[in-house]
């Protein structure tokens, strides 16, 4: 029999429950231990989940003395950076909820933690593990497209800020850039293989989440975004033209288009949609063998599982079970949060700025 691997859970809070009910689904995981620092939250969470004999702590550092196979550090952004480089030097396997970090320099600190402890750290982009999404990138990797030179991140919530710690800035560090913006970098990057980015240019603006007639905990609402678009150019001479909404007067920020020399590929943005889910009807467009422009429409591919978070989560555990490579790595979301980083600084600065990588 395989033996069961220990698990431990940094942060208690909301998205520690689904990482919770999908470690609860798999065979041979237990978790052992949650650290959360606001007093009694980590013995109320483990309690819900008839956890009793786990132990609780108000300390990460303390919970990372145990004997722990790995951790879920589902802390607010501010603590990404802080937990994971502990884990990864106590000899934890991480997987770390998105975004991976807030800066450039967290970013390069996880990553150099990572390469010491020989352990493996994940991100959680869960939308990869959809069917239509992982549709998409084999239809790009198959040549379908030819070159591809443009690509468009549409979608966006039209009312939606979520609230909580993620309008604090000294929690959450930015808005919708990172709450859910990341989830459309990792789409359109991952489907076209994560090339390296060059420039971007950026705008970010607040106008709902600061306007008390618009948004009741305008008080509350410290991080200086809720909308952002930015043109971000890419080696190979791609750009991508990328745009995030919490919160808009209009229903949807557009469809998610691939542009290439041979053909185009359009997935439908329905309204409210941020790319954080399965992706939606896809169509080509090309010409025909008499050269004349023509379109069809691309069945939808069948989920084999619908839950995509499981999935995420079964993907770690197999990785740190079978000492895989990280199934979302470092490598590629550096990338991700380089070019976070470069729309904070353009948006801040009022002009184009070179990625730090």
């Amino acid at each position: 029999m395989e033996k069961t691997l220990k698990i431990g859970i940094i942060g208690c809070g909301g998205i520690a429950h689904a990482h919770m009910n999908a470690y609860k689904q798999i065979p041979g995981v237990e978790v052992v231990a949650g650290a959360d620092i606001i007093p009694g939250k980590a013995r109320a969470f483990l309690d819900e989940f008839g956890l009793t004999d786990a132990k609780d702590f108000e300390s990460a550092d303390e919970l990372l003395k145990m004997d722990l196979d790995g951790v879920s550090v589902c802390t607010y952004n501010m603590q990404h950076c802080v937990c994971a480089v502990a884990a990864l030097k106590a000899g934890k396997h991480v997987l770390l909820e998105k975004p991976l970090c807030v800066t450039m320099e967290e970013a390069k600190e996880i990553v150099a933690a990572e390469k010491e402890s020989g352990k493996i750290l994940t991100v959680g982009f869960q939308p990869r593990y959809g069917a239509n999404m992982k549709q998409v990138k084999k239809i790009i990797e198959s040549g379908a497209l030819g070159d591809i030179y443009y690509v468009v991140v549409g979608g966006g919530r039209f009312r939606g800020i979520p609230g909580r710690t993620f309008i604090e800035k000294d929690k959450a560090g930015f808005g919708a850039i990172g709450d859910i913006g990341c989830y459309g970098l990792d789409f359109a990057l991952n489907s076209i293989g994560y090339p390296k980015p060059l420039t971007v240019s950026a705008s970010s603006w607040a106008h709902f989440g600061k306007n008390p007639d618009l948004y009741p905990e305008a008080n509350r609402f410290t991080v200086d975004d809720d909308f952002a678009t930015a043109f971000i150019r890419l080696e190979g001479g791609i750009t991508l033209d990328w745009r995030v909404s919490w919160a808009m007067h209009m229903d949807t920020l557009g469809d998610f288009l691939f542009l290439g020399t041979k053909a185009g590929l359009k997935i439908k943005g329905k309204p409210g949609m941020c790319w954080d889910g399965t992706a939606g009807e896809l169509t080509l467009y090309y010409n025909d063998e008499n050269g004349q422009p023509t379109s069809k429409e691309i069945p939808p591919e069948t989920e084999e599982k619908s839950n995509l978070f499981l999935q995420k989560v079964e993907a770690f555990v197999t990785a740190v079970r079978e000492g895989k490579p990280a199934p979302i790595p470092t490598s590629q979301i550096i990338y991700n949060q380089a070019i976070i980083d470069g729309i904070l600084r353009s948006s801040a600065e009022g002009h184009e700025v070179s990625c730090d990588l």
